[in-house]
């Protein structure tokens, strides 16, 4: 579904990525992990051409997602984005941001938008909260809205940036399960995050990156059992799992 080779990306004189290669394949659950300042969200901004890769290519369903010809707007559409803030409008009630982008890219009717939101909503417990606005709804729940905002385009691949980090525990866990149900749907799902339980209960597999390399990547149980790499052994130490 996707791949990604030989990426690297700079900024100025910095590297952030060096040489990225990656492919993840139809119904995979793939947790990226490391350091903070690793690459990782500038991974996923890469994939997604929120930011140009400085070489190398991405390549989604075999079309090149940074090459000139292809139109990047009709991609995004198929690869679902969620972000460490929830980036919701304010001044629109969660219904309204929920159907926003399916209604104004004319892949469903208003009516239609409607009735998938309420259904989606109710899923998630938030039925009540679909004539409030932002303001008024907690951190995980603006998330989940976000997430099912996303879900309206019936995405093949979703990607999380780090989408628990604004959150406390409680409003963690909501999130966390919303997105173990969403993998046993077969939805493929690339998240970056630091919550290494959800990773070994959610992923099938494990990048594991430092200083904008992939330095290792395996199983759950690989990854936190078997570390094969100095580097991964060290950052297992540090974060006391």
């Amino acid at each position: 579904m996707l791949v990604v080779k030989n990426l690297s990306k700079r900024f100025g004189k910095t590297t952030v990525l060096k040489n990225i290669n990656l492919v993840v394949n139809k119904k995979d659950r793939v947790a990226i992990i490391g350091s903070s300042g690793c690459g990782k969200s500038t991974l996923l901004r890469c994939i997604n051409q929120i930011e140009t890769p400085s070489d190398g290519k991405v390549l989604f369903e075999g079309i090149p997602l940074n090459d000139k010809e292809t139109d990047i707007n009709k991609i995004r559409i198929k690869m679902g984005m969620v972000f460490q803030q929830f980036n919701l409008f304010p001044h629109l009630k969660v219904i309204d941001n929920i159907i926003l982008a399916p209604v104004k890219l004319g892949i469903l009717k208003k009516d239609e938008a409607i009735k998938k939101a309420k259904e989606l909503l109710n899923k998630i417990g938030l039925s009540e909260k679909i004539n409030n606005y932002p303001k008024e709804l907690s951190g995980g729940q603006m998330q989940r809205v976000a997430i099912i905002r996303a879900l309206m385009l019936d995405p093949e691949l979703m990607m999380f940036d780090e989408p628990t980090s604004a959150l406390d525990p409680k409003m963690k866990l909501e999130v966390l399960d919303l997105m173990k149900d969403l993998g046993k749907t077969g939805l493929t799902m690339i998240v970056v995050t630091h919550e290494m339980q959800f990773v070994k209960d959610f992923a099938n597999r494990v990048i594991f990156m430092e200083n904008g390399e992939i330095i290792e990547e395996g199983s759950p149980k690989d990854i936190f059992n078997n570390p094969k790499s100095k580097e991964l052994k060290e950052f297992l130490e540090n974060i006391c799992i």
